[in-house]
């Protein structure tokens, strides 16, 4: 295996500005060696698996999220098309949903003390990069703030969806198939389009006194939206749709 070999006169402290109080020293580098592969290859690497999640000791029978927490029992990602095709585990998505299998005591707003609007057995949509994964009774989990929950959703269409707090579930217009002067777009050249139509809303933020401040916007409603906010999900019948919280919408249209 070949070295490289480095010059020491190139590195030193002398080519290095002078601070007050340092003193400059020489740095000598004599070799560097790349990494040896005594007895391994690339495709040594390839089935290893990188865990992110913390698992919990088998000695521990109960865990119980704090404050305005919830825990959740992760949703097995999906292992085949609808067409029935095997994925491999680099092609299937990573889960957003659960059922909420704990919840925490709440928090407290001001002098209102305000409970956690979900309950245990429900399932949830929730936001994709949010909350700790845990591996706990041999199953992945995930801890996370009630804030972080997208909404519940009772059946496998997102368009029965019921927002919670702030956010807001909106069917996405279709891209425009052609240009203006008549000419047909690809795929990789349609514009993604932040214009929808609101399907439902959540029941709002909570103000200081721990109260709910409803949402401005109803369903029916065609909206302008951030166009780089949310949540993407696809339906059952292939549409396109975002979920997000009101303040990413910024204009009604009519």
């Amino acid at each position: 295996m070949a070295t490289v070999q480095l010059s020491a006169s190139s590195i030193s402290a002398r080519n290095l500005p002078q601070f007050e109080g340092l003193r400059p020293s020489i740095v000598k580098v004599s070799s560097v060696t790349p990494l040896r592969q005594t007895g391994l290859s690339l495709r040594s690497f390839r089935g290893l698996v990188v865990k992110a999640a913390t698992t919990v000791a088998p000695k521990y029978t109960t865990l119980k999220p704090l404050g305005d927490r919830v825990l959740v029992k992760i949703k097995t990602a999906e292992e085949k098309t609808v067409g029935g095709i095997l994925l491999p585990t680099s092609a299937q998505s990573k889960p957003q949903g659960g059922e909420v299998v704990a919840i925490g005591e709440g928090k407290t707003i001001g002098k209102s003390k305000v409970d956690i609007s979900v309950k245990t057995g429900a399932q949830i949509v929730y936001s994709k990069y949010a909350g700790t994964e845990v591996e706990f009774n041999g199953s992945n989990h995930l801890i996370l703030k009630e804030d972080d929950i997208v909404g519940i959703l009772e059946t496998d269409d997102v368009k029965d969806l019921k927002p919670l707090n702030d956010r807001v579930l909106i069917k996405v217009t279709e891209a425009e198939q052609k240009t203006a002067g008549g000419l047909l777009l690809t795929e990789a050249s349609k514009e993604k389009p932040s214009i929808g139509t609101v399907v439902a809303v959540g029941p709002g933020p909570l103000d200081e006194e721990g109260k709910r401040k409803a949402l401005s916007l109803s369903a029916g409603n065609t909206v302008l939206y951030s166009k780089y906010a949310g949540n993407e999900f696809k339906g059952a019948d292939g549409s396109d749709y975002i979920a997000l919280r009101a303040s990413d919408v910024i204009a009604a249209l009519s």
